[in-house]
């Protein structure tokens, strides 16, 4: 009797175990295939939240096919106590295993609502935007002008919230007046400039940054960033240029920057100064001559009158040989690129071309004829 007892619990146990490793299997492979989610998801961790919570959330949005195998396997990684409060996206399809890595794997939320910081040239925008998680595009809800306008409502919230981004977004070209200027609007940064940065010295670029942030810190990472790009440029500049040093090569990107917007013509542009440079000509350009006057705080907003042209400042470079003796802006990664390395050519002159970008020339007849018609194309506008 005992043996046959015996036998029978032997068998049971068996059973068990086969069970119980098909069960393990299955859960495994559950927690590791791809999910039930049709389209991606933008999911927002509260502070304090916990597995439970969110599983439950999930399974709610259809993003998982069980919550206790999600718990499990969260808990078996050694990942259910390192829930990051944000918002995180979830793709389309992705595994309880997935889920489980974004939502721990820290960093900033990749979803949600973000307020971009753009600082322009000519003006500035702040904007709210929030992220369509079905297109992975951005949906502007409401913007403001940081110099004139009140802060609209609907910003208050999302200021307010830990999960929301910040980016700051630098035009190319700006000064740094217009950089620390900028700064000072931006509301989740602390603390003062005390000194204004170098003009050229900072890296024009989207700077994602977290409330609390100094403005000091984002002037240190522009700073980095300006002088990784500029000695990168420099060790791969071609030979023979009429540039001595890394700061030379500054002030002539940020000539290259404030002449042209067209990415296609910097290489161009930069070509006909160092033409102009090799040959002794005056570089004659109007943006170093603007710079004279306003010393980059604002823009002129309106032409240059003869009497400026004439004007002695260190930076008119009608009167001046060779380059100014500081940049005149913060130029981006590509016009420093192309001062570094020009196109081949033997142009000389440039002048708008009445389609946004400019017309090169080797001759002053050349030059002429392309001023001739650009003056016809501005008297055909004024005519309109």
């Amino acid at each position: 009797m005992w043996r046959a007892i015996a036998s029978n619990a032997l068998t049971l146990l068996i059973v068990f175990l086969f069970l119980g490793g098909g069960l393990i299997l299955w859960g495994k492979r559950s927690y590791e295939t791809t999910g039930p989610l049709q389209e991606a998801i933008c999911v927002r961790v509260e502070p304090g939240s916990n597995m439970t919570k969110i599983s439950r959330k999930l399974e709610a949005d259809g993003a998982i096919s069980n919550g206790t195998i999600f718990r499990l396997g969260a808990d078996y990684s050694d990942k259910s106590d390192q829930l990051k409060a944000g918002s995180f996206l979830v793709p389309e399809g992705a595994s309880m295993q997935d889920i489980v890595d974004i939502l721990t794997r820290g960093g900033a939320s990749t979803c949600g609502t973000e307020i971009v910081y753009r600082i322009g040239v000519t003006s500035s925008e702040f904007v709210l935007r929030e992220l369509d998680p079905g297109t992975n595009r951005y949906v502007e809800q409401a913007a403001y002008d940081p110099t004139g306008d009140e802060v609209p409502e609907a910003f208050a919230e999302p200021l307010s919230q830990g999960d929301t981004r910040h980016r700051i977004a630098f035009a190319e070209g700006v000064t740094s007046w217009q950089v620390v200027e900028g700064l000072k609007h931006v509301s989740v940064l602390t603390g003062d400039i005390v000194e204004l940065p170098a003009e050229g010295t900072l890296a024009p670029h989207s700077y994602e940054v977290r409330s609390g942030d100094t403005r000091a810190s984002v002037i240190g990472r522009m700073t980095e960033e300006q002088t990784a790009i500029l000695d990168e440029a420099w060790k791969n500049r071609v030979d023979g240029l009429p540039i001595a040093s890394k700061e030379e090569a500054l002030i002539l990107a940020s000539l290259i920057e404030k002449e042209t917007g067209v990415p296609e013509e910097r290489r161009q542009v930069a070509s006909v100064f160092v033409n102009r440079l090799n040959q002794g000509m005056r570089l004659q350009t109007d943006p170093a001559v603007i710079y004279g006057i306003t010393k980059g705080q604002g823009v002129l907003g309106r032409g240059l009158r003869q009497s400026e042209l004439r004007g002695e400042t260190p930076w008119n470079t009608y009167l001046i040989p060779g380059l100014p003796p500081t940049p005149i802006a913060n130029p981006g990664r590509a016009s420093i690129e192309a001062a570094l390395d020009p196109a081949d050519t033997k142009y000389v002159f440039f002048v708008a071309d009445g389609s946004g970008g400019h017309a090169f020339a080797e001759t002053l007849a050349e030059h002429n004829a392309n001023v001739a018609k650009w003056r016809r194309i501005e008297a055909e506008k004024a005519n309109q």
